[in-house]
């Protein structure tokens, strides 16, 4: 680091002289998925759910019954991806999982949202990669393009509103929305419509 005429510090870091956090084994892994996102996963038709859960599940994904995964969906790991019975992750949702994302039962993440599961420590000149996980609880909904940050669980039960960004955990069964989210109101749900 070096001291500039206006008192603020200079970092000069080589990124690319940065060894990859990520060992061989995890490298080839994501090597291979890219193959098959790319050739088997990415051109299935959205119907075709079944297919996608069985490819997710021999990458060491652990999908319940009923999942719904968009064949547009970008998951960075598979094997640290956990969806639960009946949820449902839509359309260009970028799930950078390296922390682990645990999507809870009927619970839906939308299309556009972003599952940001890691960042960098800038305290280092180096700027290692810190991974955190994301929990999305039961029956709660993630509306459109929405970023959740990395160590964010969402609350059973809670609708975060479209656009809003989650930097900070969200109680269960209330509406968020915002940048960062905050509460502003109760979810209250009738089991049939009136």
């Amino acid at each position: 680091m070096t001291q500039p005429k206006n008192g603020h510090r200079e970092l000069r870091v080589n990124r690319h002289d940065c060894p990859s956090p990520h060992g061989l084994r995890t490298q080839f892994a994501r090597a291979l998925w890219s193959i098959v996102r790319l050739s088997l996963f990415l051109p299935s038709p959205s119907p075709f759910n079944a297919w996608r859960r069985l490819l997710l599940r021999l990458f060491g994904a652990r999908i319940g019954k009923g999942v719904k995964v968009m064949p547009t969906a970008r998951i960075f790991a598979p094997w640290r991806l956990t969806m639960e019975s009946q949820s449902c992750m839509g359309h260009y949702v970028d799930c950078y999982n390296l922390g682990g994302v645990s999507i809870g039962r009927n619970a839906t993440v939308s299309q556009y949202s972003f599952l940001c599961g890691a960042t960098h420590d800038h305290t280092l000149t180096t700027m290692p990669l810190v991974a955190r996980p994301i929990s999305i609880g039961a029956n709660a909904w993630i509306c459109a393009d929405t970023f959740i940050a990395p160590g964010v669980s969402v609350g059973e039960g809670t609708v975060v509103g479209a656009r809003s960004s989650v930097f900070g955990d969200l109680p269960p069964w209330k509406l968020c929305h915002g940048s960062p989210a905050s509460v502003y109101g109760e979810r209250v749900v009738h089991d049939k419509d009136d």
